[in-house]
């Protein structure tokens, strides 16, 4: 638990602890008043309402709107399923900024439903809570359907066969053993909603800010970093109390049911009950995930003298503002070469945590996990001012050198390494390694012998994860990354907030090589991975 402890305790809880003190302390003393005072800010209140209200409303719509293809992917065996499991998970990794891109290409001004139909969702809520649901998608789809995959179908055709109907049966049997997964993937979309940034940039304009972008606000454009901390304090208590919730959550369902392989329970559509949730299903993902991402594309080459690379192209012209200093196809390879010393870091450290969660129990155990899990939840931008802060002195003088970008990047990435690699070290046989002991191996022996050969697949499918993420980290890397060395987020971003239809047409086009790579990512994992192995 060492390094993993050190790491976090360095670059996670001292920039945090850094900038909240900077907003809190006053010649030397703590002035905790300003927490009522921020409070009592109608404005701030505002805020809290819209963060709290959207979350909970993204969450449900959501839930609606997944669970039947959580079913689908459990149940239904058909061809082309793991090219769509991989693709409904595409917008999961994709930066938020992107998914902004997508929406704004789709319902803004000028874009597909106001050039088509002369509908504009831009700004509005709909807009918000639809982009919401397409980043959360995948999650229920994968957390639940991962887990209904294992579960008995015997169970509830025994219900059926004692004289309850079809939906007697799932509400009496199937849901009841749903509901630890239904409550984890409704806590996690929460949680992402709870702390959107790049969507309610893109999307909210100048009438929607959640805590996220409001913390960014007054820390970016106003400076007042005491009303910041006070909403990083708020944020982050929040954030602490559902991750505990989902902790628990986790043990129940571990615990819960006995569960079987996931392939002996998926069977070929038969009715027309299971035909027609197969071709919903279809249809939902078409509409809420294939046409945001088609228009994206269909933006991106959509030039001022017809389809055509005229935006692609463009990317590599050098910058005529200073906006840029270097051209923007440049962030492309920032980002890759970014993300993969991120994903070594996050790999070294989220390894090495989940092996010690693997070999230790007990409640300190379990609350070392939950801590793991904060950078998830807690204010990215928070994370990259508070790097400014507090790494500018001896021995951590670290604001002017390029790692401040993998450091920020691995925060986030280590998460998913710890989920992916936890259930399959739980699953190593812990005899095999005490029979490597005592014919004389070595810890690190035994581990190489032993351990190695069962986790390699988890190993890349959580350097995959890891390294898409990075890819798609935003609120951190804005503050740190360098004007010269721009991350494929940041130059969207950037481009987005200037005017003008080369700007715009750059945005789309660059969106659309991050989506490009990031599926490609996609792609590889599904074939790398076994059924049941690396759900959210």
């Amino acid at each position: 638990m060492v390094v993993p402890t050190a790491f976090f305790a360095v670059f996670f809880g001292y920039p945090v602890i850094a900038i909240v003190g900077r907003g809190l302390r006053e010649d030397g003393q703590w002035h905790f008043g300003r927490i009522a005072e921020v409070l009592g800010d109608p404005d701030i209140l505002q805020v809290l309402w819209f963060t709290l209200w959207q979350a909970a409303a993204s969450t449900a719509l959501t839930l609606a709107l997944a669970l039947p293809a959580a079913y689908v992917f459990a149940r239904l065996d058909f061809p082309g399923k793991r090219l769509l499991r991989a693709l409904v998970t595409v917008p999961f990794v994709l930066p938020t900024v992107v998914v902004g891109s997508a929406f704004l290409a789709l319902a803004g001004r000028g874009g597909a439903l106001d050039e088509w139909f002369g509908l504009r969702l831009d700004t509005s809520v709909w807009a918000i809570l639809l982009a919401h649901v397409f980043f959360n998608y995948a999650v229920v789809v994968r957390t639940v359907g991962g887990f209904w995959s294992q579960l008995d179908p015997r169970q509830e055709e025994a219900a059926r066969v004692l004289g309850a109907g079809r939906l007697a049966a799932w509400r009496r049997v199937t849901l009841p053993a749903l509901a630890p997964s239904l409550g984890a993937a409704a806590l996690i979309v929460f949680l992402f909603t709870f702390t959107s940034f790049g969507v309610i940039q893109v999307l909210g304009g100048p009438r929607f800010a959640t805590l996220e972008v409001e913390i960014y606000r007054r820390t970016a454009t106003l400076l007042d970093l005491p009303t910041a901390a006070v909403l990083t304090l708020i944020q982050f208590v929040a954030v602490a109390a559902l991750l505990a919730v989902h902790a628990w959550s986790l043990r129940k369902r571990e615990t819960a049911l006995h569960l079987v392989p996931a392939e002996r329970t998926a069977r070929r559509p038969s009715g027309a009950g299971q035909w027609a949730a197969l071709w919903s299903v279809l249809g939902v993902i078409a509409l809420l995930v294939v046409v945001p991402l088609a228009v994206l594309i269909e933006r991106a080459f959509d030039g001022p003298g017809g389809y055509g690379l005229t935006f692609f192209r463009a990317l590599g012209a050098q910058p005529d503002s200073a906006t840029f200093v270097v051209a923007p196809i440049e962030a492309l390879g920032n980002s890759l070469a970014y993300a993969a010393v991120a994903s070594v870091l996050a790999l070294v450290v989220g390894g090495l945590a989940a092996a010690a969660l693997t070999r230790r129990a007990g409640r300190l155990v379990r609350g070392f996990d939950a801590l793991l899990m904060l950078p998830l939840g807690t204010s990215a931008v928070t994370v990259g001012f508070g790097f400014l802060i507090a790494l500018d002195e001896p021995p951590l003088d670290l604001r002017s050198s390029w790692i401040l970008v993998p450091l920020a990047q691995a925060l986030v990435g280590v998460p998913f390494v710890i989920r992916t690699m936890l259930p399959v070290l739980r699953a190593v046989d812990v005899r095999l390694r005490e029979a490597a002991a005592v014919l004389g191996a070595s810890p690190l022996r035994a581990w190489r012998e032993v351990d190695f050969p069962l986790v390699r697949r988890a190993l890349l499918v959580a350097a995959g994860f890891a390294f898409a993420v990075s890819l798609g980290e935003f609120g951190a890397t804005v503050f740190i990354a360098r004007p010269d060395a721009p991350t494929l987020p940041v130059a969207i971003a950037r481009m987005l907030g200037r005017a003008g239809e080369t700007n715009y047409g750059q945005a789309m086009a660059l969106s659309t090589i991050l989506m490009l790579v990031c599926a490609g990512v996609l792609l590889a994992l599904e074939r790398v991975r076994t059924e049941g192995q690396g759900e959210l």
